[in-house]
């Protein structure tokens, strides 16, 4: 964590129990964020708190360290049965969610808790039975959770922590119905103590924390602009057939570099990777309709080093905390311009500097004026030097084996003839990586 991103407010100057205080200090946290110097010392004294924050602030930290002091601070009641966590936190994809558990397991390693992870897409049977054995603190999605509450896996009338992290996602992605659903089986706000952290806090955002917290105390953490501080934004004004030849030109330029490159179609997705690998470039894909054992496998991999690449639509662009990502590159700029602000803030966090670089081509270029006005500032545009281009024969891509959608066309009995690729002359299916854009050690 760089130091230009913290206060001068030392965690041990809190009044934590000493094994909070050993998780935080095998992480190297001494100093807080912003965030955690504001929000620790209201739910320390047992305030609920709905908090604003941009990601990569430390907002988890913070309800992770007030989560444990409180459950290590309050005995459990006499009646409280295994299958009764004392805490719950809701997060609205599965890799934020896998994420939490990752840091909630980090820093309560000296306390003892048993730490559960509910999400949808893979390990159904083992979630199930690891909340069913007993569990201190449950992290999961609203559908996995509601699922097995739903069969009696456990329950929640002995919550006594509840935390909803990126509130408003959860509302953007449909979940609000699901959340309230477990937030009324809950024991009553005035009994559990509450937290709400959101990029925004909107008026659906705050109607949502007044309806099920206790009176809490809103935060908002402003940054002096929507984007991250430390990301360098640059632009290239450039033709469409030439953001191929300048993608790879520039990754080529690049060295021990971590990027993500951001699309807006599957496609495109498709189109990006077979040209990167096609030209010896290591990439994996991260959109909706991979697999979710495969997307933790490709983030893993990702986050260790092991690729160098990940292009990625806007499924990745909210609730990842992906470590050490130099580059940011939208390949295709986004129709929505706060989406932007999410996949540049994959870069440059916990006060890290990182570099975003956006493509304005003949497609997409109309998104740029909204862009810059929703951030507040000119985003530089720089020349397409002709030795920023790399030569790319269009015959390079590499393409993935795609099932077919319908019967063969033609008269019945005759044998259909594979289409013809108009860029290189020949069949689709001359050339092919086995098993797609996840395959190999990134895949999973």
């Amino acid at each position: 964590m760089s130091d230009t991103h913290l206060t001068d407010v030392h965690f041990d100057s809190l009044d934590l129990d000493p094994r909070v205080r050993a998780g935080l200090s095998d992480l190297g946290f001494v100093l807080c964020t912003p965030i955690q110097a504001e929000a620790l010392p209201l739910v320390l004294a047992g305030r609920d708190v709905a908090g604003q924050a941009q990601t990569g602030t430390g907002k988890t930290a913070a309800y992770v360290v007030a989560t444990l002091q409180r459950l290590l601070t309050h005995e459990p009641g006499t009646e409280r049965r295994a299958t009764q966590p004392r805490a719950l936190i809701l997060a609205p994809t599965r890799e934020l969610a896998v994420q939490i558990e990752k840091d909630t397991s980090a820093i309560a390693g000296h306390t003892g808790f048993r730490v559960a992870l509910a999400f949808g897409g893979t390990g159904y049977q083992q979630q199930r039975e690891q909340i069913a054995s007993g569990v201190e603190i449950l992290i999961g999605t609203p559908g996995r959770l509601i699922d097995y509450f739903k069969q009696g896996v456990f329950d929640l009338r002995a919550i006594e922590v509840v935390v909803v992290d990126e509130a408003d996602r959860m509302f953007d992605l449909g979940f609000i119905r699901d959340l309230r659903y477990l937030l009324r089986r809950m024991p009553k706000p005035e009994a559990r103590l509450g937290m709400l952290f959101s990029a925004t806090l909107s008026y659906r955002v705050t109607e949502l924390a007044y309806e099920h917290m206790n009176d809490p105390q809103m935060i908002r953490i402003e940054p002096d602009q929507v984007t991250a501080e430390r990301v360098q934004q640059v632009c290239y004004m450039t033709a469409n057939e030439e953001k191929i030849p300048l993608l790879i030109g520039l990754l080529r330029a690049m060295e021990d570099a971590r990027v993500m490159v951001f699309v807006n179609t599957k496609r495109t997705a498709d189109q990006v990777w077979g040209f990167l690998e096609g030209n010896g470039l290591h990439a994996a894909v991260l959109s909706g309709d991979v697999p979710q054992k495969q997307r933790l496998g490709l983030l893993k991999s990702f986050q260790e080093g092991h690729l160098p690449v990940l292009v990625a639509t806007d499924v990745a662009a909210r609730g990842l905390h992906i470590p050490g990502v130099t580059h940011v590159i939208n390949f295709d700029l986004p129709d929505d311009a706060e989406d932007y602000v999410h996949r540049i803030g994959r870069t440059a966090r916990a006060g890290a500097a990182g570099d975003a670089i956006s493509f304005v081509c003949e497609t997409h270029a109309f998104s740029l004026p909204d862009v810059e006005a929703f951030i507040g500032i000119k985003i530089p545009i720089l020349p397409v030097e002709h030795e920023r281009l790399a030569a790319v024969d269009p015959a390079s891509r590499v393409r993935t084996a795609r099932p077919r959608l319908g019967p063969p066309r033609g008269r019945p009995g005759e044998r259909s003839r594979p289409p013809r690729d108009a860029s290189a002359g020949k069949s689709p299916t001359r050339r092919r990586r086995p098993g797609g854009p996840g395959a190999g050690p990134s895949g999973g």
